[in-house]
């Protein structure tokens, strides 16, 4: 496999007594070693569910690919294994989904990452969409990853925004050194055209009350391999120790706490609001944490919906990877920290004195709400 690279300019910035244009990759990838498939068309999105749920993100994506079917002019249709309520499929026809696919195998398999795989490389096969789009969650990024291994194609993860080129090639784009600059990627030999979506990178479109979708059942009926894993049972984790790209609330520290005592404050707010905890590289280097819950530029890149930053400055190798958050809280005694200048709320006082405060306010107004999410915390500081 080969790739060309080209920039492409743009609006530059002026610094000083010279020009910089913006670095903006475009990276074609030929073919090789990738497998050839012929397509007859259609986007499919993977679809995740579970407890009669959508995950986080399944319909800003489904909304996402149906602006990239339009200009392709395609049909786009949800995949999903097994059952799907109705009322699912409601929400998927009026965010933007013509068909609702159910993968299904005679032998109900137990459901596993590695028999999702087979199922939909075999319904792949059989179907041949022009382009498989997933989110860039932790089942989503397995299934992808596995998937283009499987059928020998290309696959851009991690992307922020999907768009049609030259040609109507799927053009993917993704952040890349530390979210600087973006590289725009195409597969033009390959099929199917895949690409994984960052989870709340994209917003959710307004829906079409009126839209219908057909539920399609793909019976796929494959000797499947032996996955050689087996899940014995599922087990509600620490909503603190959540995925930090999956979390819809982040409480993070910083070393504004002052020492690893300290750090239980932003464990009991996490644990007040179902947050999931995180922290800069200095409280991460200090062992306050261990390092995957470090966000920033060698750390993670999150969008939470609720991001609270505590006794953080706002130095720009943290700031990088929660920029980008919905709403940001952010708790310094320093008036001038820059963390203020992002922050859509700020508190001005010690963190140490706030954060009892604030968990004790938030725990007392969520107690009767099972597993609060972030829209219940922004209804609970709204009220005094």
């Amino acid at each position: 496999m080969s790739a060309e690279c080209m920039t492409q300019p743009g609006k530059g910035q002026q610094q000083g007594d010279f020009y910089r244009p913006p670095l903006r990759l475009y990276i074609k990838v030929k073919g090789g070693a990738l497998k050839a498939m012929s397509s007859t068309g259609g986007v499919w999105v993977l679809v995740e569910h579970r407890d009669e749920k959508l995950e986080d993100g399944s319909l800003e994506l489904v909304g996402h690919g149906r602006e990239v079917a339009g200009k392709t002019g395609q049909e786009l249709s949800a995949v999903i294994f097994g059952e799907i309520p109705g009322e699912l499929v409601t929400q998927l026809a009026r965010h933007g989904a013509s068909r609702v696919l159910c993968i299904r195998h005679p032998a109900a398999p137990e459901r596993s990452v590695e028999i999702d795989t087979q199922l939909l490389a075999a319904a792949i096969e059989q179907h041949s969409p022009d382009m498989v789009l997933s989110l860039e969650s932790i089942t989503g990024a397995d299934i992808a990853r596995r998937l283009a291994a499987r059928l020998g194609t290309g696959l851009v993860t991690a992307c922020d925004r999907l768009d049609v080129g030259e040609d109507n090639l799927l053009a993917a784009v993704k952040p890349i050194y530390g979210s600087k600059a973006s590289a725009t990627i195409i597969c033009p030999t390959s099929r199917p055209q895949m690409a994984t979506v960052n989870p709340d990178a994209i917003d959710l479109k307004t829906p079409d009350t009126t839209a219908s979708a057909e539920v399609v059942v793909l019976p796929v009926d494959i000797d499947l391999e032996d996955p050689g894993t087996k899940a014995v049972d599922l087990l509600r984790g620490d909503p603190r120790l959540v995925a930090l790209v999956e979390a819809e609330i982040v409480v993070a520290g910083g070393i504004g706490l002052g020492s690893r005592e300290n750090w239980k404050l932003v464990e009991e707010l996490a644990d007040a609001i179902g947050g999931s905890v995180a922290a800069t590289r200095r409280a991460v280097d200090d062992e306050w944490i261990t390092s995957d819950r470090q966000v920033g530029l060698t750390g993670k890149t999150v969008r939470p919906k609720l991001y609270i930053a505590c006794g953080i400055s706002g130095a720009i190798q943290h700031t990088m990877g929660m920029k980008d958050a919905k709403a940001i809280i952010a708790i310094n005694t320093d008036r001038e920290a820059p963390i203020f200048k992002m922050a859509d709320v700020g508190v001005i006082g010690d963190v140490l004195k706030v954060l009892p405060v604030l968990t004790a306010k938030l725990r007392e107004a969520l107690k009767d709400k099972p597993g609060p999410g972030a829209d219940a915390v922004f209804e609970a500081l709204s009220n005094p």
